[in-house]
């Protein structure tokens, strides 16, 4: 019987992950295993206070360690290909920041241990919960009981229900809106996910959805998108997308709850204010302990298929978000680079994304045009 049918309400796996990214987010220690008799309890540093900190730590019996990902480590000054464990017995809540995301990094601290798959889990967790990647855990032995009140989840269920989650979305409503600049088009919203998030398709003019579709994918940005930061180009190519599809004669602009490449609202700003300091947007996610993108397209293509869309013309500077979709099953014929304007404080970050994201955008040309 497979694991869906086991239960009325949804499938099981799933479940526990949605418990476990609330749980996690609520500042509660979670508990994740192995399938094969390995067992952690872990919080997360970014939603922890002093207090939960200590009482994790006593209940730990000061057996507790940091985990820190990859990306973290080097900039500690560490090559540890799968992560590093820093054993915390006597080490205070206040020195954590130094050694897990603040800029000013302090050396990273003798007798630490690579990570293991079950710290790959409990930071994947905290991704689903848009959580920075710095992970405080304790090995249980067989038999331990201390955190067995606490959410349960597997490397199995992060594998299985996760996965399965993404690419579970349900057409919920559908309404005309009549947009500026563009005139009428259609809000259809899909929910899903872990979490249950809510994305939107915004359909333009009337597309054949049996033929190749225009298609933007367009990923949150509140500072750009809402209030016009001069900081990126995403409000302009947000409208810029959105009248390329209506001079293409119709089309979809998906827009994705996925703010600051996946990292959530509250990581972005503290990624800006390094930004502010001088580092380009990947050293500055790097800081944090990103990877250079954590954004994950499986509800884009779980929308396209909802609509009836397999066959798409990509508006798009980014030829990763093409492999991405192509991998996924949607056949991406070709691209069309979406620009927005250039300015004093978005040009670092548009060399950025060209240089050493890959982006199809010629920065110094769009200088010139703007001149």
């Amino acid at each position: 019987m497979s694991s869906a049918a086991s239960s009325p309400f949804g499938d099981p796996s799933a479940i526990r992950c949605e418990r476990a990214v609330a749980e996690l987010r609520a500042g509660r220690p979670v508990v994740i295993d192995d399938s094969q008799g390995q067992r952690l309890a872990f919080i997360a540093l970014d939603s922890s206070t002093r207090s939960s900190f200590r009482t994790f730590a006593d209940v730990a019996a000061g057996q507790h360690y940091l985990f820190l990902t990859a990306t973290r480590a080097r900039v500690l000054g560490v090559q540890a290909e799968h992560g590093a464990r820093v054993p915390l017995a006597g080490v205070e809540f206040d020195a954590l920041p130094s050694l897990s995301y603040l800029r000013e990094a302090v050396p990273m601290p003798a007798g630490w241990s690579a990570g293991q798959a079950l710290d790959a889990g409990a930071v994947e967790v905290a991704r689903l919960g848009l959580l920075l990647p710095a992970m405080v855990g304790v090995l249980l032995a067989p038999g331990d009981t201390r955190f067995d009140s606490c959410a349960q989840v597997s490397l199995c269920d992060l594998q299985q229900g996760a996965e399965q989650a993404a690419h579970a979305y349900e057409l919920v409503a559908r309404s005309p809106v009549p947009l500026r600049e563009v005139g009428m088009t259609e809000f259809a919203v899909f929910r899903g996910g872990v979490a249950q998030r809510d994305q939107v398709a915004i359909i333009v003019g009337t597309p054949d959805f049996n033929a190749v579709v225009p298609v933007r994918v367009h990923s949150s940005c509140l500072t750009g998108d809402l209030f016009g930061s001069l900081k990126c180009d995403c409000g302009d190519q947000l409208r810029r997308g959105l009248r390329k599809l209506k001079e293409l004669g119709g089309g979809i602009l998906l827009y994705l709850d996925q703010e600051g490449r996946g990292t959530g609202i509250a990581a972005k700003m503290r990624a800006y204010g390094y930004q502010h300091d001088g580092l380009d947007t990947i050293d500055a996610d790097a800081q944090l302990g990103f990877g250079a993108d954590e954004r994950r397209y499986g509800s884009a293509v779980a929308m396209l298929q909802g609509l009836g869309v397999s066959r798409v013309q990509l508006l798009s500077n980014n030829p990763t978000k093409a492999q991405r979709l192509r991998h996924a099953g949607i056949d991406v014929v070709e691209c069309v680079p979406v620009t927005g304007d250039i300015t004093v404080e978005n040009e670092h970050y548009l060399r950025t994304k060209a240089e050493r994201a890959g982006h199809l955008l010629d920065v110094d040309a769009l200088i010139q045009a703007a001149q």
